[in-house]
C-alpha cells in the first residue's frame, strides 16, 4: 500500500511538472511570436518594468494582458467545470453543457442588443445571469438532496431555452450590435485589456483559495451524501459554498472572454486521465484549462489562413468528444 501510495505521489508530481513546463513554453510563445517577433531578453525587460523600443507597447499592453488573461480564465473554467463534475459525479455536469454558460451568454446578448450597454455593464450582466441560472438550476433540481442525473438533465433544458432566446435576441438585431454580440459569443481573447483582466484576477484570488479548501470535502462527496456526512462533512453547506465559488469563478471568466466553448468540460476528464483517479483533481483540471485556452488561442491566431477567436478552436476539440461520451454512455447502458 505505501509502494503505491508513493507511485501516485511520483505519477502526480511528474504530471504536475510537465503540464508546469507546457504552461511556461506556451505563455512565453504568446508573448514573443506575432506580427513581429521579440526575443526573451525583449520580453523579460518588459515584464521587469524597463523600456524597450516597440516591444513595450506591442508586448506589455497588447500581448501581455492576453496570455494573462487567458491563464485566469483557463484555471477559473478548468475549476469550475472539474468542481461540478466531481461534485455531482457526472462528466455531463459542466458549466457550458446543463446552462450556466448559456445564462451568462443569453444576459449579455441582451444587454448589447437590446439595452444598448457594452464593455463592464455587460460583463455585470454576465455575472448576475450565471449566478442566478445556478442557483435556479438547483432549487429545480433540490428534492431532499441533489441528484447529479436530475441536475444535467433540468440544467440541459434551461441551456436549450436561453440558446433559443438569445438566437431570437440575434435575430432581431441591428448589425453592428449583431456583430459585436457574436463575437462575444464565440469566446474571444481579441481585445483584450488590464481593465478586463483585474475583475477576473480579483475573483481568482478570492474563490480559488475557497475550492482548495474544500478540496477533501469536494472528493468525500464523490462517496455519496449519507458516507460523506458519516464522515464528518456538512454535504449541503458544502456542496452549495462549491456551487458558489465554481459558479463566480465560470462567470467572471465568461464576463471578460465570452463562453469559451467546451473548457470546463474538458479540463476535468483530462486532468483525471493523466494523474489518475487519486488525488484531488482541482490543480491539475486548472493547469490542463490553461493549456486549452493558451494552446487553441495560439492555434487560432496562427495555425490557419485567417484568424479564429479561441472559442472557434476549443468547441472544434470538445464537440467530438461530448459525442463520444454520450455514444459511449448509451453503448454501455450507463447513466449520464
Amino acid at each position: 500500500m505505501t509502494a503505491g501510495r508513493r507511485s501516485r505521489a511520483r505519477r502526480r508530481l511528474a504530471v504536475l511538472g510537465v503540464l508546469g513546463v507546457v504552461i511556461v513554453v506556451l505563455f512565453s510563445v504568446t508573448l514573443m511570436v506575432g506580427r513581429t517577433f521579440y526575443p526573451p531578453s525583449d520580453v523579460i525587460g518588459v515584464i521587469l518594468g524597463h523600456d524597450v523600443p516597440g516591444a513595450s507597447f506591442t508586448v506589455g499592453r497588447l500581448r501581455l494582458p492576453r496570455a494573462v488573461l487567458a491563464v485566469l480564465a483557463g484555471t477559473c473554467f478548468g475549476l469550475g467545470g472539474v468542481t461540478f463534475q466531481t461534485m455531482l459525479r457526472n462528466p455531463l455536469a459542466s458549466p457550458d453543457i446543463i446552462g450556466i454558460s448559456s445564462g451568462a451568454s443569453a444576459a449579455a446578448v441582451f444587454a448589447i442588443v437590446i439595452l444598448g450597454l457594452g464593455g463592464a455593464q455587460v460583463s455585470l450582466f454576465a455575472i448576475l445571469a450565471g449566478i442566478a441560472v445556478a442557483l435556479a438550476i438547483y432549487a429545480l433540481a433540490y428534492r431532499g438532496g441533489v441528484l447529479g442525473t436530475r441536475l444535467v438533465l433540468i440544467g440541459i433544458g434551461i441551456a436549450a431555452t436561453l440558446d433559443a432566446a438569445t438566437s431570437y435576441i440575434l435575430e432581431k438585431a441591428p448589425q453592428w450590435e449583431l456583430q459585436e454580440a457574436m463575437r462575444w459569443l464565440a469566446g474571444s481573447l481579441n481585445g483584450a485589456s488590464w481593465e478586463q483582466t483585474l475583475p477576473v484576477l480579483v475573483a481568482s484570488c478570492v474563490l480559488v483559495p475557497v475550492l482548495l479548501l474544500l478540496s477533501r470535502s469536494l472528493s468525500i462527496l464523490q462517496l455519496g451524501d449519507d458516507t460523506a456526512s458519516a464522515l464528518g462533512v456538512r454535504t449541503e453547506l458544502t456542496r452549495v459554498l462549491l456551487i458558489v465559488a465554481a459558479v463566480g469563478l465560470i462567470a467572471f471568466a465568461t464576463s471578460a472572454t465570452g463562453p469559451i466553448a467546451f473548457v470546463a468540460f474538458l479540463a476535468g476528464p483530462i486532468a483525471v486521465r493523466l494523474v489518475g483517479p487519486h488525488g484531488s483533481p482541482l490543480i491539475p483540471a486548472a493547469m490542463i484549462g490553461i493549456i486549452l485556452v493558451l494552446g487553441a488561442d495560439l492555434l487560432g491566431q496562427f495555425a490557419f489562413g485567417t484568424r479564429f477567436p479561441v472559442g472557434v478552436i476549443t468547441g472544434a476539440l470538445g464537440a467530438p468528444y461530448l459525442v463520444y461520451l454520450i455514444a459511449r454512455t448509451n453503448r454501455t447502458g450507463g447513466s449520464l
